[in-house]
């Protein structure tokens, strides 16, 4: 499982968003790996990687916008996509009986929420 640290030694920069949302959503590939397949968690899944993987995509989008407006609805997308994750890790919680990696990845993904709460919010302002 990866380790979610707000600097990396060799190529990021302290608080790097590209590379937290990146990591972010390797570890939900990664612990998605780990868990039980069966017609349960089978879509949770699912719905899962394509959340979290989404939240980093959007984030480069959004770095790479044309414009604030564009700007401005991508980093929506990401904090909407961060909420959604935290449902699917809520779901994927009642399970599995080891809690501890899920409950791991959605303590990152409430922190990202409240990033992206705080972007929006200083957008509007």
């Amino acid at each position: 499982m990866h380790q979610f640290s707000n600097t990396d030694k060799t190529t990021a920069r302290p608080y790097d968003l590209e590379e937290r949302t990146a990591r972010f959503g390797e570890a939900a590939i990664s612990l998605c790996r780990m868990l039980p397949d069966n017609m349960i968690t089978r879509p949770l899944i699912n719905q899962l990687v394509r959340s979290a993987t989404s939240i980093g995509a959007n984030y480069m989008e959004a770095n790479g916008a044309s414009s604030k407006k564009d700007f401005t609805n991508k980093i929506f997308i990401c904090k909407k996509e961060t909420q959604e994750t935290k449902h699917w890790l809520r779901m994927l919680l009642s399970c599995v009986e080891n809690k501890d990696p899920i409950q791991t990845l959605w303590n990152e993904c409430q922190e990202l929420t409240m990033i992206f709460q705080k972007i929006t919010s200083s957008l509007r302002s």
